[in-house]
């Protein structure tokens, strides 16, 4: 029993210091890259105007970097840092999701109430769809049939058939939603209301909210707490959830729907991502200009990292 555990504990550095932490920072107007088992910063790259939204190719060779100010989806070369390529994307992205075969970007176009589809091939615009007003979180299912925008505007989620590129239904929800995210069986949709304060659990099938998450941290008032960035665990068992201004994440259980622990981190965190083990999240602060490491087990930060100016999106990668 003595040697298995020992040889458990020599595989968890290994696997932790393969990954690294792209992390876009808003005012600074760069990329934070980070070696997730040391938490060093390795590098720090100048990319466009207010970067947001960062997600990693499939094959690992690229970071797709939403450039706001620049109106463009900048491709960087992950093992120089240098930008390659700006791809058609529409006014002032906001964030994309990257399609389940990896040859679309699903691009949210606050300023043009649209869904921008990158094809990634040609680096061209497939199509385009008309969505409520100022797009933000954008996700696919994962069965591919669908892509879900919500309208910070309209306070609605939009559903996209990606078979007919066209908005089927809208689904109300609360307040200036910001981000959506499918459970990996696609049978439920994730919708973080920022300014309702709450998560709000879609049925996909019906297209209806079927629960509504609320929380309460003690010290912190209501009208702090702004739901933002959402990611399961990969065994989908646990949601962890940004809270904005109330300077937390929340730990939740997905099949009971409870919170298992509220995390303090850096101010104002606005995303999260997850390592690939399902031990560690780690939060994009954007008022403290640092990352919170977190240990999902013990429901407690174990590191901090400095990084650029108002550090917003977070990706993960092997």
């Amino acid at each position: 029993m003595k040697r298995i555990m020992m040889a458990g504990l020599m595989l968890m550095p290994a696997a932790a210091q393969a990954e690294t932490l792209y992390v876009s920072n808003e005012r600074g107007d760069s990329v934070s890259v980070i070696d997730a088992a040391s938490g060093a910063v390795r590098a720090t790259w100048k990319v466009g105007g207010r970067p947001r939204g960062i997600t990693v190719s499939k094959d690992g060779r690229y970071i797709y970097l939403c450039a706001s100010l620049d109106h463009a989806v900048q491709v960087i070369d992950r093992a120089t840092g240098a930008v390659v390529a700006e791809l058609p994307s529409g006014q002032d992205p906001e964030q994309f999701f990257l399609s389940r075969d990896g040859k679309t970007l699903f691009v949210a176009n606050e300023d043009d109430a649209a869904l921008t589809a990158i094809d990634l091939a040609s680096k061209s615009v497939a199509y385009q769809v008309d969505v409520g007003g100022e797009p933000e979180g954008v996700a696919q299912s994962p069965d591919g049939k669908w892509v879900a925008v919500t309208s910070e505007e309209d306070n609605v989620v939009n559903w996209i058939d990606v078979g007919s590129r066209a908005m089927v239904a809208e689904t109300p929800v609360d307040l200036r939603p910001r981000h959506v995210e499918f459970t990996g069986d696609g049978k439920s949709l994730w919708v973080a209301a920022e300014v309702g304060g709450t998560v709000q659990i879609v049925d996909t099938a019906s297209r209806h909210v079927t629960e509504t998450l609320h929380f309460a941290i003690p010290g912190i008032p209501d009208h702090r707490i702004l739901p933002c960035g959402i990611r399961f665990t990969p065994d989908g068992r646990t949601a962890v959830i940004a809270l904005g201004r109330a300077d937390h994440v929340a730990i939740i259980d997905v099949a009971s729907r409870k919170v298992r622990a509220y995390v303090p981190v850096g101010k104002r965190v606005w995303h999260v991502a997850i390592s690939a083990d399902g031990a560690h999240a780690y939060s994009a602060n954007g008022l403290s200009d640092n990352v919170s490491v977190i240990d999902l087990a013990k429901a407690q930060v174990t590191g901090t990292i400095a990084v650029g100016a108002a550090p917003w999106g977070i990706a993960i990668a092997p």
